[in-house]
């Protein structure tokens, strides 16, 4: 008989003994990359969840998911993505995500840096419905715990150029404020400004890539910043990024064209379609070589 079943009339310390050894289980099951039809069997049968009123629950897809993504369980993400893409990017239960507004996938892809599995999520929400597509991609992270941060928001923190490239190609928004008022720009810049000497190239790309997407008239809150602190910025930045930043130049004409290279690929073909471009030296070691 499956646990479900005999567990499901349980009540009391027993029972919730039983979710929690059934929950470190399957935790153990997917941090080991076991079988996706192995996992399926243990998700839809067995107890993890001892809720409020007694109630007990199997894991759902979006949670699984997250498992998933924490353990870098490729060919189950790419399961669970495939068979369930509305159900398995759905809100997760509050023992998962402390805010229930949207689901967490997007920014917990960059936070562990699964490119490919990150990837699989963007297709996925291609398919949906364009309210919904755009609810997942500028989801905006718990304000207590997350600061309101998008996933861009979260590449541009940990410094993750893949990331950024894969959310700006499909969509995601670069003009977006957390609650602190900042942009992703202003993210990066002040992470380059805490730590200048860690990373510089890595940073130095992240930004190449927000100028392909960024509107020229963007207002950021670390402008006033770069212009009071000139000299140690044109350091940073270099003086062509510094003078197009600040406004007091426009974009190259290279920056402009590769602009309208960039938008000239839909969501659905990004980035594969990058082969066909006339891509810049810096672009060329993202790891974007990536099945569909």
């Amino acid at each position: 008989m499956p646990w479900s079943v005999r567990w499901v009339g349980g009540r009391g310390a027993q029972s919730q003994k039983q979710c929690k050894k059934s929950s470190f289980a399957f935790y153990q099951a997917v941090r080991d990359l076991l079988p996706v039809w192995f996992l399926e069997d243990m998700r839809t049968m067995e107890v993890f969840h001892w809720e409020d009123g007694g109630k007990v629950s199997v894991y759902s897809p979006s949670e699984a998911l997250l498992y998933a993504l924490v353990h870098d369980h490729q060919p189950y993400a790419r399961h669970l993505l495939t068979k369930f893409p509305q159900s398995a990017l759905a809100v997760p239960s509050q023992s998962f995500s402390c805010c229930q507004s949207s689901a967490p996938h997007l920014a917990m892809a960059v936070r562990y840096n699964r490119v490919r599995i990150l990837f699989r999520i963007l297709k996925a929400i291609q398919t949906f419905p364009p309210s919904d597509r755009a609810g997942h991609l500028d989801r905006r992270g718990c304000s207590r715990v997350e600061g309101g941060k998008t996933a861009l928001h979260v590449a541009c923190e940990l410094v993750r150029p893949e990331c950024l490239l894969l959310l700006l190609g499909h969509g995601a928004s670069p003009c977006l404020q957390d609650c602190a008022g900042n942009t992703p720009l202003d993210t990066l810049l002040q992470q380059m400004s805490h730590t200048p000497a860690a990373n510089t190239r890595a940073k130095l790309l992240c930004l190449d890539c927000l100028f392909f997407f960024v509107p020229q008239d963007l207002q950021f809150s670390m402008k006033q910043q770069l212009l009071d602190n000139r000299p140690r910025w044109q350091d940073l930045l270099g003086e062509n990024r510094f003078q197009c930043l600040v406004g007091l130049a426009p974009p190259s004409l290279f920056v402009g064209a590769m602009r309208v290279l960039i938008r000239t690929i839909s969501p659905e073909h990004f980035p594969e379609a990058l082969d066909n471009l006339p891509l810049p030296h810096f672009l060329k070691p993202l790891d974007l070589k990536l099945e569909s």
